[in-house]
């Protein structure tokens, strides 16, 4: 804006007419013509709004349209996007509500995506959970792009303990491949290429990194959409160690899947499950995340819970939550008369 200078006081009798009827015309001049906005003038909103002095809008706003030829009132969503997700988070939060007891005092996030269509419905995301066991598939996909940028396959070693520690849940197995890619700054480095910036893993040891339903589901999809930084033969093997887990670890967000998923040569559920006793409180922390098909959708589930007073407890939760989510979601982005 131009600077502004002090005026001298002036006695308008002692004045000439001619300079004074110039500086009437000065003055309005100045009050007709704007030097700058300052705020905005559809519906109230300044972003992307600039000043005299600003050569070019904000990065964030570059490409928004001027402010002076949007319509009056509050702009509208370029499409029905935001709309249908909140519609979908809103069915998903009833949804849940309604599978679990209403008596129980813990915290439940869960967050569920259609590959077909992107679509996605999620319920108290924002909130940060332990990761537990879990944590072993962000270990498995940041030994696989480790491999892949050193352009070699995995050691017999190697495969052994990632067996071991997708299938059967082994934390010997999962701590000998964490230690090897280097702890913490690995798991970060491999984080950052995967999207996952809501993941913290824990510098002494993996079980007590910490994420979000949000993160789960960037995973997930790391494992499964062509545009991952993971190879097809990546994906493919890593999907087939988690549609190969123990029975008594095939609990979880497979509850939701339709029933003979995985029979006749088909693919199976594909999902990891995470468990943990806190030492502070001595409730549970029970964590689920897959790929599901229900209702012949497929879909990538995660669910994260703490606060059980029981491993069984926390499953049963996990397993409505998850069941709840696909169903939701699904009933959602049916075609009409589907």
């Amino acid at each position: 804006m131009p600077r502004k200078h002090r005026r001298p006081r002036i006695r308008l009798s002692t004045l000439p007419l001619a300079f004074l009827l110039g500086l009437v015309a000065v003055v309005a001049v100045l009050f007709v013509t704007p030097l700058g906005r300052v705020g905005g003038d559809a519906g109230g909103d300044t972003a992307g709004l600039v000043v005299a002095e600003s050569a070019t809008p904000p990065e964030s706003t570059a490409g928004a349209p001027a402010a002076d030829s949007e319509p009056d009132g509050e702009a509208q969503p370029d499409d029905g996007t935001q709309s249908d997700d909140a519609q979908s988070d809103a069915a998903l939060e009833a949804a849940v509500s309604d599978a679990l007891d209403g008596t129980w005092s813990g915290e439940l996030s869960v967050a569920v995506l259609d590959t077909a269509d992107g679509r996605t419905a999620e319920v108290n995301g924002e909130r940060a959970y332990v990761s537990a066991s879990i944590a072993k598939v962000d270990i498995l996909a940041a030994l696989l792009l480790q491999a892949q940028q050193e352009d070699r396959a995995l050691t017999a070693d190697e495969k052994a303990s990632a067996s071991a520690m997708i299938r059967q849940s082994d934390n010997d197995a999962a701590f000998a491949l964490w230690s090897a890619l280097g702890g913490a700054p690995a798991l970060e480095a491999a984080n950052a290429r995967l999207g996952l910036a809501e993941t913290n893993p824990d510098t002494e040891t993996w079980g007590l990194d910490t994420t979000t339903v949000g993160d789960q589901l960037r995973l997930l999809a790391a494992l499964t959409a062509e545009s991952s930084p993971l190879s097809a033969a990546s994906r493919a093997y890593a999907l087939g160690l988690m549609e190969a887990v123990a029975e008594d670890q095939a609990w979880g967000v497979s509850a939701a899947a339709d029933p003979g998923q995985g029979a006749a040569g088909s693919e199976g559920p594909a999902l990891k499950n995470g468990w943990l006793p806190r030492n502070t409180t001595g409730l549970w922390v029970v964590n689920s995340i897959g790929r599901i098909v229900h209702d012949g959708h497929e879909l990538l589930v995660a669910v994260l819970s703490d606060g059980h007073a029981s491993m069984a407890a926390g499953v049963t939760r996990v397993e409505s939550a998850a069941e709840a989510a696909a169903e939701t979601l699904v009933s959602m982005t049916a075609a009409p008369g589907e």
